[in-house]
């Protein structure tokens, strides 16, 4: 009987093995940890020339400068930020703080992540433990990137994406990643923490705008035939642009809404949803996110403006090449 009670168990444990690995044959899509951040540095191995523009902005510099930054009349004092939302007194180690301000870098999915960079390539395109490989990989060890076949790049940037990774032409996505900070709409940023960031003059700019921000000093564009070239917008794409980032407000500050009952942090995603709606009810095909916007409806408007040329309505609001930040 001890025999027996023996071979059930193992028979047991291997059963359950077996529909762990079926479940993850079915769904490989579903990783057994949750993806971590690998750090600019392995991004720079490839990518020089857009590493060497990120070392030039706020986002890069921010991360030995933040901290230290002194009380001016539109800023308060980042000790006096902390000191209101408690916990851990430096900005890199705090919970709060390092959600946007920091990127938290492992070397392993068991080592402990410590803030290594400011606003970094994966707070925008995707944590890279579980792409990093797929992506680099352009057929084989010994195969360069001009080798590669246009078949595998097609499976190759299909199999990075499911695995998370954000590419460039994922706008959406990659407004999403930028207004989950600059929108102060961070899944994990805490209710009490937001009233007591904003408490202490923390600031919230209800009128972050895409282009304007995305198209000056850390815009990165080198691509294919003449990566050397740090391309700028067509017009037409500066208004597709323009609507996908008032897009991605909209549903943001509408999920961000209820997040805080925190009067200035109410008025400020109101303030982005009336932005947002202003410009969006002027293109027709926004008229399904208007009426719901979800994420859903978000990116099914995306699709439908896929090409189209909206510098007729649009082009009147986009910002100078002087405004851009």
């Amino acid at each position: 009987m001890k025999h027996q009670g023996k071979f059930s168990l193992a028979k047991h444990f291997f059963l359950m093995a077996v529909a762990l690995l079926g479940a993850w044959l079915i769904f490989p899509s579903i990783s057994m940890a949750q993806p971590f951040f690998k750090g600019a540095k392995l991004c720079e191995e490839c990518h020089e020339a857009e590493t060497k523009i990120w070392k030039k902005t706020k986002h890069y510099t921010s991360f030995r400068t933040v901290h230290r930054e002194p009380k001016s009349a539109d800023k308060p004092s980042p000790k006096k930020i902390l000191a209101a939302v408690g916990g851990q007194k430096r900005m890199k180690r705090n919970e709060t703080c390092y959600l946007c301000h920091y990127t938290l870098e492992q070397k392993g999915a068991d080592t402990k992540p410590a803030a290594k960079s400011g606003t970094s390539c994966e707070s925008c395109h995707g944590a890279s433990s579980d792409w990093l490989a797929l992506h680099d990989n352009y057929g084989g060890k010994d195969v360069k990137r001009e080798q590669e076949t246009s078949d595998h790049k097609m499976k190759r940037v299909a199999d990075s994406q499911a695995a998370g990774l954000i590419w460039p032409s994922m706008q959406f996505e990659v407004a999403e990643n930028c207004m989950t900070c600059h929108g102060l709409a961070h899944p994990d940023l805490k209710a009490d923490d937001l009233a007591k960031m904003l408490g202490a003059g923390h600031p919230i700019n209800p009128n972050f705008e895409l282009v304007k921000y995305s198209q000056g000093s850390v815009r990165h564009r080198h691509y294919a035939p003449d990566i050397k070239t740090n391309a700028e917008m067509t017009p037409q794409e500066l208004a597709r642009l323009y609507v996908i980032g008032q897009a991605a407000a909209l549903v943001s500050a509408t999920e961000a809404i209820s997040k805080s009952g925190e009067a200035k942090y109410k008025e400020a995603q109101n303030k982005r949803v009336e932005i947002a709606k202003s410009t969006l009810s002027k293109v027709s095909e926004a008229a399904g996110l208007l009426t719901a916007p979800t994420r859903e409806n978000a990116l099914n408007f995306v699709k439908s403006i896929a090409g189209k040329d909206l510098t007729g309505v649009i082009g009147s609001m986009l910002p100078a090449k002087t405004d851009y930040k």
